[in-house]
């Protein structure tokens, strides 16, 4: 059995009001499976620590973080 005919079959086996539910589930799934969210990647952080010494190392990033945390 393909898992079309065991889908239909599950839905078959519902009743009518979760029977509508069903559908318009797979019908949700399918619509984002055509439109898929593109998101642009955002540079923004890009150059925000040039300001610190190319000499800082990474524990020393490590310890401004936590203080830019508070």
């Amino acid at each position: 059995m393909t898992s079309a005919e065991t889908v239909h079959r599950m839905i078959e086996d519902l009743p009518p009001d979760l029977r509508s539910k069903a559908i318009h589930y797979i019908e949700e799934l399918a619509k984002r499976k055509k439109n898929p969210k593109k998101k642009k990647f955002r540079l923004g952080w890009a150059g925000s620590l040039s300001h610190i010494n190319k000499s800082t190392t990474s524990v020393e990033l490590q310890h401004e973080a936590s203080k830019w945390r508070g």
